[in-house]
Parts: C-alpha cells; sequence; structure tokens
C-alpha cells in the first residue's frame, strides 16, 4: 500500500496530510466470558454458548472474570502503559436488536489502563505511537441478515465476551503507519498470550477515526469514524477514500461533518451511517451491580513478574547475540511462533544460514501455500539438520534447495533423502582433482586463452567441473583446484 500522500499529490499541490486515531478492539484469549462463565469457543451453533446473564434475564447479575482482569492489566504492562489501582465499570446505553441489555458494560472515566505507547519500525526509522488507555468492555451480540430474505437473525454466542478497546492517540500520519501499528500490536499480545488476533474469526477489529487538515496546521480538523473494520487492507482502503472524500468537501467549500460511517467493500467507499454521537449521549453511569474495581501493588507486580520476553526486547537480543541485521530481527520477532521456531533452528545450526533458509525459501513456501509458521510443513528440527548439511559440506546449497523440495512433502529427514537419492556432494579432493583434469585436457584452447588473460574464463572452468560432478561437486574445493592448476 502507497502512502497516503501520494493519493492526495492531485489536490492543491499534495498540501494536505491525514490524521489518524484508531480504537481497536481486542478479544481477550480466556475461556469464559467477561461476566458469566459461558464459553467463547469460535464457531459453535448459534445460541448455544448463552447463559441467563448474556441473553439479559430480568434478575440475572453479572460477576467479574479475575482471569479477563489479569490479561487487560497484562496487556497494559505490554504497551508500557500506566495500571490504575482503581477502576469503574459503567453503562454505556444505546439500544441494537443484539444487545439484549440494552446497554453496554464498559469503562469511561475510570479505565483499568491508562497512557502508553507503541514504537513502529517505518522505513524511515523508529516512531513513536500513543495510546490514550485501555478498557475492559463486552461485546454485543451478532445480527445475520443474509439468511432469512424477510427476518434479522440474533445469535448471542458473543454477547459478553470479553473485549479489550485500545485507544490511539491520533499519531497515525498514513495507511503504512496504521498497516505496521496493528502488526505491532497483534504481535504484543500474542506474545503475551492475551489475545490470538484472528481478524477472520473478529478476534481483532478497529474503529478508524480519519481527519484531514493543511499541512502546518497545528489544529485538527472534523473527524469521521469509520466502524467495525476487521481487516488492515479494508481499513487501509477506508482511510484512502475518506480522506479523499473530505479533502474534496474542503476543496468545495463544503463542511464535514462529525459521523459514524461504514465502510463498503464491494464499491470501496465509506458511506454515512448516523451523526457522530458524544459520550453524553450514552448517559453513561456507574454500574450498580458492580463495585469499583481495585487491584493492589502486589497483583500488578505478580503478573509483571509473567510477562515474557517482548518483541521489542527479543530484536535487541537477536540483534546483540546473533549479530542480525536489525531488518532481519524485526522479520524474525514481527511473529511469536516464527521467534520460536527461529530459536529452535539455531540451538544446532549456523545463525547466518538458518536466518536466510527461514526468511529466504521457508517463507516464500509459507506464503505460496497461505500457511502460518506453526504449520510448516517443515519442522524447525529437520531444517536445522539440512543446515547442518550445508555446513558441513555434505551438500552444496544448489542441492540443499533440491532436498528442501523434497522436505515439504511430509517433513521428511533431508540425510534420509540424500542417502535415497544419491545427493551426497563429493569432496574427495582427489576424485574432484581426477575429474578436473580431465575438463582441462578436454578445453586445451580455453586454457590458453585463461593464461593468456581471459581471467573471466575461470567460470566457464568451473561450470564444467560442476557439469562433469553431475552437480555433486563441492564448490570451494573445486574452486580451490582449479585456481592452483589454472595459475601453477
Amino acid at each position: 500500500m502507497k502512502d497516503l500522500n501520494e493519493f492526495l499529490i492531485k489536490r492543491d499541490n499534495n498540501n494536505y496530510e491525514v490524521v489518524i486515531g484508531l480504537e481497536v478492539h481486542a478479544q481477550v484469549t480466556s475461556n469464559s466470558k467477561l461476566f458469566s462463565s459461558s464459553s467463547t469457543k469460535f464457531g459453535a451453533e448459534p445460541n448455544t454458548q448463552v447463559s441467563l446473564v448474556d441473553a439479559a434475564f430480568p434478575g440475572m447479575l453479572p460477576v467479574i472474570n479475575e482471569f479477563c482482569v489479569k490479561q487487560a492489566i497484562k496487556t497494559g504492562i505490554g504497551l508500557k502503559a500506566q495500571i490504575n489501582k482503581k477502576s469503574v465499570f459503567d453503562r454505556k446505553n444505546y439500544f441494537y436488536a443484539d444487545l439484549p441489555q440494552g446497554y453496554q458494560i464498559s469503562q469511561y472515566k475510570h479505565p483499568i489502563v491508562g497512557e502508553g505507547k507503541v514504537i513502529l519500525d517505518m522505513p524511515n526509522g523508529q516512531k513513536e505511537i500513543g495510546i490514550e488507555r485501555l478498557h475492559l468492555e463486552q461485546d454485543a451480540g451478532k445480527s445475520i441478515h443474509d439468511i432469512d430474505p424477510n427476518s434479522t437473525l440474533v445469535d448471542l454466542n458473543r454477547s459478553g465476551v470479553a473485549l479489550m478497546e485500545i485507544v490511539s492517540k491520533p499519531d497515525l500520519r498514513s495507511p503504512d503507519e496504521v498497516n505496521v501499528y496493528i502488526k505491532k500490536l497483534r504481535s504484543i499480545m500474542r506474545y503475551l498470550g492475551t489475545c490470538d488476533g484472528n481478524m477472520q474469526e473478529g478476534s481483532l477489529r478497529a474503529d478508524v477515526n480519519v481527519s484531514v487538515r493543511k499541512k502546518g496546521e497545528t489544529t485538527f480538523g472534523t473527524r469521521c469514524e469509520i466502524k467495525n473494520v476487521n481487516s488492515i487492507k479494508f481499513m487501509q482502503m477506508a482511510i484512502i477514500f475518506e480522506a479523499n472524500r473530505q479533502v474534496d468537501l474542503i476543496e468545495e467549500g463544503k463542511s464535514i461533518d462529525q459521523e459514524t460511517r461504514l465502510f463498503d467493500i464491494k464499491k470501496n467507499e465509506t458511506r454515512s451511517m448516523r451523526s457522530k454521537e458524544d459520550a453524553h449521549d450514552y448517559r453513561y453511569f456507574p454500574d450498580p451491580d458492580l463495585l469499583p474495581l481495585e487491584v493492589t501493588d502486589k497483583f500488578i507486580d505478580d503478573i509483571r513478574s509473567e510477562i515474557p520476553e517482548l518483541p521489542d526486547e527479543k530484536k535487541k537480543r537477536f540483534i546483540e547475540k546473533f549479530k542480525l541485521t536489525h531488518y532481519e530481527a524485526t522479520i524474525l520477532v514481527s511473529d511469536i511462533e516464527t521467534s520460536k521456531y527461529f530459536e529452535e533452528v539455531i540451538k544446532d545450526a549456523d545463525v547466518k544460514l538458518s536466518t536466510n533458509w527461514i526468511t529466504g525459501e521457508l517463507f516464500a513456501v509459507l506464503n505460496e501455500k497461505s500457511l502460518e509458521i506453526s504449520q510448516s510443513p517443515i519442522s524447525a528440527i529437520n531444517l536445522s539438520k539440512l543446515i547442518n548439511l550445508i555446513k558441513d559440506g555434505t551438500i552444496s546449497g544448489k542441492i540443499a534447495k533440491t532436498v528442501f523440495e523434497e522436505m515439504i512433502v511430509g517433513d521428511q529427514d533431508p540425510q534420509k533423502i540424500i542417502e535415497a537419492k544419491g545427493l551426497k556432494q563429493e569432496s574427495d579432493p582427489k576424485a574432484l582433482e581426477e575429474l578436473i583434469e580431465k575438463v582441462i585436457q578436454n578445453n586445451a584452447d580455453k586454457v590458453a586463452e585463461y593464461k593468456s588473460g581471459k581471467g573471466k574464463l575461470f567460470g566457464f572452468f568451473v561450470g564444467q567441473a560442476m557439469k562433469e560432478s553431475k552437480g555433486k561437486g563441492n564448490p570451494q574445493l573445486i574452486n580451490k583446484i582449479l585456481k592452483e592448476k589454472l595459475n601453477g
């Protein structure tokens, strides 16, 4: 995705900038809901994971899930944020068919997590994006419009599922930054085990706030909120359309209405949904059924002690300990499963070769087959074996690629493939000397040309020697012996 400014270049000499803030809704990784013991398992039959609390039967009282509280605090720590020892659950009042209570239990003035930050690795350097807050809230159900032509159906399985709403400051300035921000946020939560970040299952989605202003201006323009976007690609597309729409209005001398909009993925456009509500429209007030949530320093410190090594710290270690480039380390720590795979491979294999094979051949296969690294057709142990066979000269890099192709089918041991197909590299100096002598004898005219100053012919002799060895000759040894023979 190109930078947004490239899409605005036709207008007023590219004199506008976009201002973006995200409200990310991340489903808490938990076996039960925020205020009930109902299951949160994805894909269950409609309305089979609904308790009387989730369905808002009269007299049913919510009971806070302590594990969800811990998950929110853990995420806050991962975002380098302020953890508030006292927070309050409020009722956010609005009507919708899949909201059986007629209100959502959320947090408003007193969230569980305060200000934090996320560091983005952009092509032109690092950029800090501020986190305004993280609060806990319950999800609504799901309205289904495409089953019955005359009715909207409601599935309450998601009703009451715990969400963390992570609100950024308006620090993002392009679709590219939004892409990196969402991926970094998802990576942090996956490392922490607090959200699986699966957008296809609705575990991570965002409301995107967009405004535009002339470059150099310090005040923000009127923002529009694009609701419930569930893929990074759609977020970027929505931002591009919405920013251009707003610039068009400004250029035409029209005003921008503060409103909530939806993104139509088929038409690639945003459209008005309703006027943008302010906080007072929701009539927030503390939920009378829930006491203020208070946590102690010890409670927070105990959670802090469970925090694993996070992406930024792991990247720093990879660079310092394994001498990886900033780019290599960034790729390898971007996903927790990738970093685990890498560290498993290098337990017994060369770091540089491992890095090249994982980020090169393995990633190519995963991309082609649309697989996560946790679904890799080649185990870390077998890739480590392959790299060792290259390192000790048993096979060449070229032969290794042939072996790799075989390994993809059934995660086979590379040593067995080499033995079965007779692919072992020829590294016997005497045997290589014999075939090189044959090459020299068969190309006496080329030898004379080489010795008369045509040094580029050396590659020809290497090629002939590899051909004579049927591709199994050790390239380093062939080069060494050829130099000795031709220059002696």
